[in-house]
């Protein structure tokens, strides 16, 4: 009998840690050349704008939970940010015309859910594939928050938005303890319930799961459907981070979302897309977003570099699952 030879961390296994090496040295770059970056003020801002990264975030982590982790045919929802501005844009533009915002917010809410009905019925019913689809659905919810809004910005400054900006709890912002309890309210639906259980059953390998008798495609179309609900739940964050609705917002939120996303897989032992590690990589790449303001960088330079790294993460993770 030959002896057991004991091995160590393979290569893939450390081909998932570089996207977060990486993060961490320019994020240690930027704090020795940003003035005051590491200050309890600073990082309290890092938090506060990364709020509705965090809930879009949250629900692409939902989506790539119940489709797989692979970056094509898995799952995906890059129209997630777009459904964000949607319900922005409408609650926006009804408040303005002196619309009650509970009718606000029903409107925006049927609005996202029919958003994140059709990814459901063109991924699980038509077949099509999931990145594709969304990045389709994205540019069509763009267009239709722009005739909503006929492409202008609309200032709001409801009570209850304004609340969500600058409003505290005991000394904690309202807008955290909100965001917290929604990602909690996920993470119990996703790890405690029998629905969440199944839904990354399957996830994780859709023959086994469809052998167990598990109806991976309901799950896929149910996991889209949250998505767009935080989507809606977004929109109120940006509405309140922005004072008002802006055009254009869902670009940088779209490559924010990917970026976090997948380089929260590095904080997971199986380098997998996780809730957690998806809050925990948007706190991340807020961090990295107003360091490099604080430097002073080139908006432009800024994208570049965002890009950049979205295209590390993502090569990494593919790596990475190859290895696996």
């Amino acid at each position: 009998m030959q002896a057991e030879v004991s091995q160590g961390p393979k290569v893939s296994d450390l081909v998932g840690y570089l996207p977060l090496v990486i993060f961490i040295a320019v994020l240690g770059y930027i704090s020795l050349n940003a003035p005051n970056f590491l200050t309890l003020q600073s990082l309290e801002l890092i938090v506060i704008q990364s709020l509705p990264v965090v809930l879009v975030c949250a629900g692409l982590a939902i989506v790539v939970m119940a489709g797989g982790d692979d970056v094509v045919s898995g799952g995906i929802d890059l129209s997630i940010p777009a459904t964000a501005v949607l319900s922005a844009g409408i609650t926006a533009q009804m408040l303005t015309s002196g619309v009650p915002l509970a009718v606000c917010a029903m409107v925006a809410l049927v609005a996202c859910t029919l958003v994140g009905v059709l990814n459901a019925v063109l991924v699980t019913r038509i077949g099509m594939t999931p990145l594709l689809t969304t990045l389709a659905v994205f540019v069509a919810v763009v267009g239709v928050n722009n005739v909503i809004t006929v492409s202008r910005r609309i200032n709001v400054d409801h009570d209850w938005i304004v609340a969500l900006r600058a409003e505290e709890i005991a000394g904690v912002p309202l807008g955290i303890l909100l965001v917290a309890l929604i990602v909690a309210t996920l993470f119990f639906a996703a790890h405690r319930t029998r629905w969440g259980l199944n839904m990354q059953a399957a996830g994780g390998s859709r023959d086994a799961a469809e052998i167990s008798g598990i109806n991976v495609n309901r799950f896929v179309a149910q996991s889209f459907v949250v998505a767009a609900i935080t989507g809606f739940l977004c929109g109120f964050f940006l509405l309140a981070r922005g004072s008002g609705s802006s055009p254009g917002v869902q670009d940088n939120l779209m490559l924010e979302m990917v970026l976090a996303t997948f380089l929260g897989a590095a904080f997971s032992p199986r380098r997998v897309v996780t809730l957690w590690g998806a809050v925990l990589g948007a706190l991340l790449v807020a961090a990295i977003s107003i360091g490099l303001k604080s430097m002073g960088v080139n908006v432009f330079w800024t994208g570049l570099i965002k890009g950049s790294l979205i295209v590390v993460v993502v090569a990494f993770s593919a790596l990475a699952q190859r290895g696996r």
